[in-house]
Order: C-alpha cells, then structure tokens, then sequence
C-alpha cells in the first residue's frame, strides 16, 4: 500500500486536518499522520475556523484528532508524498528543525507536496519557495513573497498547481486540492 505522510499540530484547522486525511486513505493510501513531539495514538486539537463575515475568521474549538504514526519513526524515503495541514499549527510547527528538513526533502526530491492555508508558513521557513507559484490564505501572502515565492490570490475554493506543489487558501478548496494532489501524484479516477 501506497504511503502519504500528513503533518498536522495541535490547533491545525479542523476541516484541513480531517478531510484531506479521511479523503487519502478513501482513495487507498495509507496515511501517516504525525505531529512533532508526539506518538501514535496521541491526539492533536484541531480548531474550527470559520468565514461569518469578519475581518478574518473566527474560531472554534474543534476535535482531537488521532495520530496514526509516531513522529520520530519517519523515513520520508517511504512516502509518495506530503500533505500540510492549515490553522495555527503552521506557525509553531515551522520552528522545528525536523519538520523543515522533511519539507526540504520532500521539495529537492521533486515529490509531491499539498499544503493549505497557513501550511506554506512553513514552506516559507524551510526556504524551498524561490521562483515558486503558490497560494496560501491572504494573510501568509507577504510571508510566501518574503521567502522569494509568487503569491498567487485565488477564491478560497480554488487550487493553485506549480509542478509538485499544490496550494489552496482554505478548506473551501478541498476538492480542488485533493484532486490536483492526486493528479500530481499521478492517481486517475474514473466515474
């Protein structure tokens, strides 16, 4: 069975935590999801973040979400590729050396990547955005365009593609984004 390691954090968005993962393993894959620090087994507290027509979203307390893997048993060499949820998670998760030396792997092996919302925070840290096309929620944008990357503003519910990277604002993209993710993983599926 095919391997996709998904790295995620306490406070994650909820919806960008639960759907892409619950959605790979539909497809087949296996997926690894870990958070820095913790086992499988362990959880992770994710948030609801929603759009009510404030300056920016509000949020929510959301699930705990099980983790199916042990952080520090990662061999990114069995992975087809990685998934990056949103939420808060991203701003702490990109302070830790071990997540940017998987980001970088993932990124200089040409392998596929997803991330969504505030996850190309720490695509920023990891310094992989130089040249890249790439969309994040509009608030990350000056984060992405500092790192040398091409901050590309699309709808919430779009998808942004620039070879192994595939990027969305928020989780309103979500079938956009998992379908470019498996696209770019070279999955096809026919109705």
């Amino acid at each position: 069975m095919k391997k996709i390691l998904f790295l995620t954090g306490d406070f994650a968005e909820d919806y960008e935590t639960m759907v892409p993962f619950q959605m790979l393993q539909m497809i087949g894959f296996e997926v690894h999801a870990v958070c820095p620090g913790k086992k499988k087994g362990e959880t992770v507290k994710t948030a609801i973040h929603d759009f009510e027509g404030d300056q920016t979203y509000s949020e929510k307390p959301g699930h705990h979400f099980l983790l199916t893997y042990s952080f520090d048993e990662i061999n990114t060499a069995d992975y087809e590729g990685l998934v990056i949820a949103g939420g808060r998670a991203p701003e702490y998760l990109r302070l830790n050396e071990d997540v940017l030396g998987i980001v970088k792997y993932f990124m200089e092996n040409n392998k596929p990547v997803a991330a969504i919302c505030h996850a190309p925070q720490i695509l920023a840290a990891a310094g992989v955005l130089k040249g890249r096309k790439l969309t994040a929620y509009p608030a990350v944008g000056p984060e992405v365009t500092l790192a040398g990357g091409l901050f590309v503003s699309v709808p919430a519910n779009e998808a942004v593609v620039d070879g192994n990277l595939v990027t969305s604002p928020a989780w309103p993209g979500h079938p956009k984004f998992i379908g470019a993710f498996l696209k770019v993983l070279g999955i096809k599926i026919e109705l």
